[in-house]
């Protein structure tokens, strides 16, 4: 890690197209299909597949034998559509603006929407099989247990073959409203350049993207620069805030309208069904975190404010580092040996998989021009993960990087022990394993100079920004909002823009009360994010964080009432989608129905943050 003293930012460059970045900073998708004919050639199978799952010889279920037969056969057929998926997919969101690799997708899409439609039927025939031969087939065969479980839990929310086949027929159009925002926002909405003027008083020309904003610009310590990029990149969102605002209602007029048809009491139960998740717990969640969350942030807010000379605190200011002057620049190869130092706590096995995803490069660092902003993990079944993010050598990078590990991690642990049918743990838990990664991270880097209190608190800072405000406090924001909306179409309400406008600056408010302004920009904030597009997805951020919050306060202490506590993370990851949130989270001690737990992670947040004044108060004296 190279360390500076003083801040500078030098013009920076467009993005260049796909075509011109480095290789080794792209991902092999080879691994999964030397060539595109082969991607071809595996949806011809799966089409084979089909037909015999749909066959009548296959879907005659007269003993437990028969069941299992068809569930191998089901899952053969999933687990293609995994690996091709992934390679679809995954390759289409490196470049937006590929009309190959776009229609590679679309051709997914049709073809998977089109199969399904076809084998839609053996879910059903399941379904309405006698509850005796189903349990005949768990005793047969118990690696299918959690899979049949959950099905006789969805029995009683499902519908007639011609209405379920007609749904999944119409898969392609009822995904719409995500496939739009994505294109709006990646494809579509290019942005002018705009103009700062220097200490100087000279003007000076930056170029603006997504990309470019949510890296780099947001997080950049010059307020004028700041707050003019954000007045810039919210200028242009607000161009095309009705389109995104009808996307994302008709999304939310979609899950009301099908949740209604199943026969759900509320949009709520329907999206937290799957997720084993009851709404109080949901509810509770939200509000725990609004009530205890609020006033250590505020003073966050106020440490950040004071650290770079601000005036008064808006919310373009909310990503400024703490120490503007102290920079870390971090090559890949640096962020490799970070993240296998960090995990290798968490045996050789899962040490040998971090290394092996560098050495066969399963990352793609580029940062080019119709590339997908954020960062992801694709993880098809069988195979090894594949994740996406943009390198711009910042230790903030760092963190994301081993967050993305996390989940693969997670999944190649699960796909070891566990059939692709159980192999999804619920989505509550699904951000649990990644965050914990980021916390152990943060703890061996302040292991490295515990005596230089500037290094201390530039962790400790990155923590508190990229760990906990991103994956915390933004995502739980946008819950909140979310729940909003959900609640007043679940009302019968029929919501405009500026009544999407309006949540999202009640929301804001709430939290920052007086320590942040919020302005009429803030506000668009929620055309951001395709969280939105992905059901109650927003939350688990928060809900997975409590949870490796907890974890790693185990881990850190050497908790004397579980010595086998890494064992027993282990035994949770390789479980994947057999057990509950609840029962994944009781195997290492962790109760997530009580309130208490949040509380318990929300203090460890407000010591993160003592700490950060603590260190800023001796910088200052010394």
């Amino acid at each position: 890690m190279n360390q500076t003293t003083a801040h500078t930012t030098a013009k920076p460059q467009a993005l260049p197209l796909r075509k011109d970045v480095p290789t080794h900073l792209t991902w092999d998708m080879t691994a999964l299909y030397a060539t595109p004919d082969d991607f071809y050639a595996e949806l011809e199978q799966a089409s084979q597949l089909a037909e015999q799952l749909s066959s009548t010889q296959m879907l005659s279920l007269s003993n437990a034998a028969s069941i299992i037969r068809l569930l191998e056969l089901y899952e053969r057929y999933l687990i293609v559509l995994s690996k091709a998926g992934t390679y679809a997919g995954a390759q289409s969101a490196v470049d937006m603006t590929d009309s190959e690799l776009q229609i590679r997708a679309r051709d997914f899409d049709s073809t998977v929407a089109k199969l399904n439609s076809q084998t839609t039927i053996v879910l059903q025939t399941l379904k309405q099989a006698d509850e005796t031969l189903l349990t005949q087939a768990i005793d047969l065969n118990a690696k299918y247990k959690a899979f049949l479980s959950d099905l006789l839990a969805q029995k009683p929310y499902t519908l007639s073959l011609e209405v379920e086949t007609a749904l999944v027929s119409l898969s392609p159009v009822l995904d719409l409203p995500y496939n739009n925002y994505e294109q709006c926002k990646l494809a579509d909405m290019s942005f002018p350049d705009f103009e700062v003027n220097d200490s100087e008083g000279n003007t000076k020309t930056y170029p603006l993207s997504f990309s470019a904003f949510e890296n780099e610009y947001e997080s950049d310590p010059r307020t004028d620069f700041r707050r003019a990029a954000f007045k810039a990149f919210s200028s242009r969102l607000r161009q095309s805030q009705h389109t995104i605002a009808s996307d994302y209602l008709t999304q939310v007029k979609k899950e009301k309208i099908l949740a209604d048809m199943r026969g759900f009491d509320s949009v709520f139960d329907y999206l937290l069904h799957e997720q084993k998740v009851p709404r109080a717990m949901y509810d509770e969640h939200i509000d725990t975190i609004m009530s205890h969350l609020a006033e250590p942030m505020r003073r966050y807010a106020r440490l950040l404010q004071t650290a770079n000379g601000i005036e008064q605190m808006s919310f373009a200011d909310l990503k400024v580092p703490l120490d503007a002057n102290f920079v870390a620049k971090v090559s890949i190869d640096e962020a490799r040996d970070y993240c296998v130092d960090a995990l290798t706590l968490l045996g050789d096995d899962y040490t040998a998989m971090v290394k092996r995803s560098f050495s066969e490069r399963w990352y793609d660092f580029a940062q080019n021009q119709g590339k997908s902003t954020g960062g992801f993990c694709a993880s098809p079944y069988g195979e090894h993960s594949y994740i996406l993010l943009s390198w711009t050598e910042n230790l903030g990078d760092v963190f994301t990087l081993i967050h993305e590990i996390g989940h693969a991690g997670h999944f190649y642990n699960a796909g070891q022990q566990q059939n692709y049918l159980s192999y999804e743990p619920s989505l509550y838990f699904i951000e649990a394993p990644s965050t914990c990664n980021e916390l152990l991270l943060g703890h061996h880097l302040l292991q490295q100079k515990q005596d230089d209190i500037t290094f201390q608190r530039y962790v400790i800072g990155s923590l508190l920004s990229n760990t906990y405000y991103h994956n915390f406090v933004t995502h739980y924001l946008e819950a909140h909002f979310q729940r909003e909306v959900y609640r007043a179409v679940d009302g019968g309400k029929n919501l405009s823009t500026e009544d999407l406008h309006a949540l999202k600056k009640t929301t804001l408010q709430e939290f920052w009360g007086d320590t942040v302004e919020i302005d009429d920009d803030a506000t668009l904030t929620w055309m951001r994010q395709p969280h939105y597009y992905l059901g109650l997805y927003s939350y688990t951020y928060s809900a997975g964080l409590s949870i490796a919050t907890q974890l790693f306060k185990k881990l850190r202490s050497g908790d004397s009432l579980n010595d086998n506590i890494i064992d027993d993370w282990l035994a949770v990851l390789r479980a994947g989608g057999s057990k509950t949130p609840a029962e994944l989270t009781q195997m290492v001690g962790v109760d997530i129905t009580d309130k208490a737990t949040l509380i318990d992670t929300i203090g460890f947040i407000s010591e993160l943050v003592d700490q950060a004044v603590e260190l800023t108060e001796q910088m200052q004296e010394g």
